[in-house]
Order: C-alpha cells, then structure tokens, then sequence
C-alpha cells in the first residue's frame, strides 16, 4: 500500500490511479461486525495512504443493488479502480494484514474477483464520501 505523494501532477495523477481502496461490508446489528469494527479502524491507521470506508449494508442498500452480502466481514480492495479482492474475510488484524500485504507485493495475488465486485465498487464509491 505504498502511494507516495509528489509535487509533480503527473505523479500525484499515477499515485491516485494506483492508490488502494478498502471497503468493509458489515451491518450495524451483526456483533462479529461492531468486534471487528476496532480492528478495520486499527488497520485503516496502520495504512494512511489507503481509503478505508465501512459501510453498513443497510444504510447503503440501494448503492448494493442487487449484491446479496451473507457473510460478514466481507471486503472489497481495489487498487487504481479495480477490484483485487471481494469476498468474506476472517475478522482478524493479522488475517487482513497479511491480504493487504499480498495483494500490495504480487499484482497477481488474490481470488479471482466476481464479475459484480467492478459495479459495486463504482456505485459505493459514488455514496460514499471519503474520510
């Protein structure tokens, strides 16, 4: 997650393609997800350079259309505008330390993405002003 800031438009230009969105999908009645709420923030001071959003599926239904979340936590990362990574993820700091990590060093790495993790992220990044 390494986006350096530069004086220079053409850098900041790249960094902004390049810079890491990290969305968590959780629900305000879920007790897992109020736990790993301290964890997501904890994780969003360790990487300033990324956007980290939480965002709560019933607040924001209509930007998830027709996206059914069943399991929570679940994340969506993406790098530049595009998705890396969308689905359920262990409410763990090491367990999300080390997917950061992963997809940060191997452009390759991570699941392959579904095809609706690419119009979800457009439309929650639409709503969801950033921090």
């Amino acid at each position: 997650m390494d986006a350096a800031a530069s004086g220079d438009n053409g850098t900041t230009q790249a960094n902004a393609q390049e810079s890491w969105h990290v969305i968590c999908l959780c629900a305000a009645w879920c007790g897992v997800c109020r736990d790993w709420r301290a964890v997501f923030d904890a994780a969003a001071a360790a990487h300033p350079q990324a956007r980290f959003d939480w965002v709560d599926v019933e607040d924001e239904a209509d930007a998830l259309g027709e996206v059914d979340v069943e399991t929570f936590p679940t994340v969506l990362i993406a790098q530049g505008g595009r998705p890396r990574f969308y689905g359920p993820v262990l409410p763990s700091a090491a367990q999300l330390g080390r997917l950061l990590a992963s997809l940060e060093t191997d452009s390759a790495a991570g699941a392959p993405v579904p095809a609706e993790a690419g119009p979800l992220l457009a439309r929650l990044q639409a709503v969801v002003p950033p921090r």
